[in-house]
């Protein structure tokens, strides 16, 4: 199965975490805090990384901002595992690169869906890239490898799960896909699950997509919840 790192200051998350996913197969290893936590990290090279955010010391906001910086395990998926369950703190987390945020208390089948999910991203490039004639449409490209998009000749990095947002936006082919539904593919969670970490990962993909083409939109938000891809883009002053 796979490699992950868990770092938790908290012994008892760090325990109840270790053993449930120990359980499922896979092998985990754990630091209490968030110097320790980016050293194992960056030895083990895992395929998942669970942080913590209100650490002694260093913070997992920090760590994460790291783990993203560093060429060595930029492409790793980390989700955030905290007590702080406001919009802004995920926020805050889609910020410096984190994938997903699960708020504690939490049950443990929905810390395995979500592991489940981001495992399948492990390695950095998404299932969804392993369909090529789907990487290039309308003015926008995809570049697997790099976990980059290109716009009229610009390019911009991506988080795995902006990349993976986009590409599958890129496969309904001008076509509207609902919250629901695009929480199911990306994530692979129920379609009523929270739909708010869609809405602030599309916002985080809009203002990368922005920086580099600021006089088109190329993701429409559909009234009633959904997104549509606009692969020519809209000119903004026309909108």
């Amino acid at each position: 199965m796979a490699k992950i790192v868990a770092v938790d200051d908290d012994p008892s998350i760090v325990e109840l975490v270790r053993i449930n996913l120990e359980i499922q197969g896979h092998d985990v290893y754990t630091a209490p805090e968030g110097v320790a936590g980016f050293a194992l990290v960056q030895q083990e090279l895992p395929q998942l990384v669970i942080l913590d955010v209100m650490m002694p010391g260093v913070d997992g906001f920090t760590v994460c901002k790291r783990i993203r910086q560093n060429p060595a395990t930029e492409k790793i998926p980390v989700l955030m595992l905290t007590a702080l369950g406001m919009t802004d703190d995920k926020v805050q987390g889609f910020d410096v690169g984190a994938d997903d945020y699960l708020v504690k208390p939490f049950e443990i089948p929905e810390l395995l869906v979500r592991v489940r999910a981001l495992l399948r991203r492990s390695g950095g490039v998404p299932a969804t890239a392993a369909l090529p004639e789907l990487l290039s449409v309308g003015e926008l490209t995809l570049i697997p490898e790099n976990l980059e998009v290109k716009v009229a000749g610009q390019i911009t990095k991506l988080t795995p799960t902006e990349f993976e947002i986009l590409n599958t936006l890129m496969q309904q082919h001008g076509q509207a896909i609902a919250l629901g539904k695009l929480l199911k593919d990306v994530w692979g969670y129920a379609e009523d699950d929270d739909v708010e970490t869609i809405r602030v990962h599309v916002r985080h993909l809009r203002t990368k997509l922005a920086k580099i083409a600021p006089d088109k939109d190329y993701v429409e938000t559909i009234y009633g919840g959904g997104y549509r891809l606009i692969p020519e883009g809209l000119p903004k002053s026309k909108k």
